[in-house]
């Protein structure tokens, strides 16, 4: 039985699910000072290549802390350790995660596609162009810059909601626009651990 569930993208690898997975609960457990012993780290030959992950932590089904890469900019299995500690320790709307909350946290690892710039004449335009469940969404004006993971379209299904929302994630207001704005998008392979964390499903 697989220890990983593999949505979104249904040509997913589950090996490198696996290989993801296990770098980043490692690496998790091991800044923890965490007593667990290390998964075994499959080997797979995409993790030499460079990479862009997001890694999303949650505790029954709330959100625990969630950082990441949206360029490939390092190797893979460097990128996926290094945002799971800072997805453990460095997201700023949580406190460090603690050795005794490591048994019900679980890990998910999304792997990016290289973004795409959003061709579109105004925001309504913009809108009939965004796929609900398929896009991840970055957008950007002057110093401001913020992303929405496909995963968000389960809560935000529809796209005006879902681009006010993302708006007001990078500080401006959800009914804000200008010709400025950028949109990009792009697509993930997404791997989650069973429900009990680090356990088969």
């Amino acid at each position: 039985m697989s220890n990983t569930e593999s949505t979104i993208d249904p040509t997913a690898d589950d090996a490198l699910g696996a290989a993801l997975l296990a770098r980043a609960r490692n690496a998790i457990t091991a800044a923890c000072a965490a007593e667990a012993a290390a998964l075994p780290e499959p080997a797979h030959p995409r993790l030499a290549e460079a990479g862009a992950t997001f890694v999303t932590l949650t505790q029954n089904g709330q959100l625990r802390g969630c950082i990441g890469s949206l360029e490939a900019r390092r190797l893979l299995d460097h990128d996926v350790r290094e945002n799971a500690l800072a997805a453990a320790l460095r997201d700023p709307r949580f406190p460090p995660l603690r050795s005794d909350e490591l048994a019900r946290t679980r890990v998910e690892v999304s792997l990016l596609t290289a973004a795409t710039p959003l061709h579109f004449v105004d925001q309504e335009d913009a809108l009939r162009q965004l796929r609900p469940g398929v896009d991840g969404v970055i957008l950007e004006y002057r110093r401001h810059r913020s992303t929405f993971l496909p995963q968000v379209w389960e809560s935000l299904a529809e796209p005006r909601q879902f681009l006010a929302q993302l708006k007001s994630k990078a500080g401006l207001p959800a009914d804000f626009w200008d010709d400025d704005i950028r949109l990009s998008r792009y697509r993930v392979e997404k791997w989650k651990e069973g429900k009990e964390a680090g356990h088969p499903a």
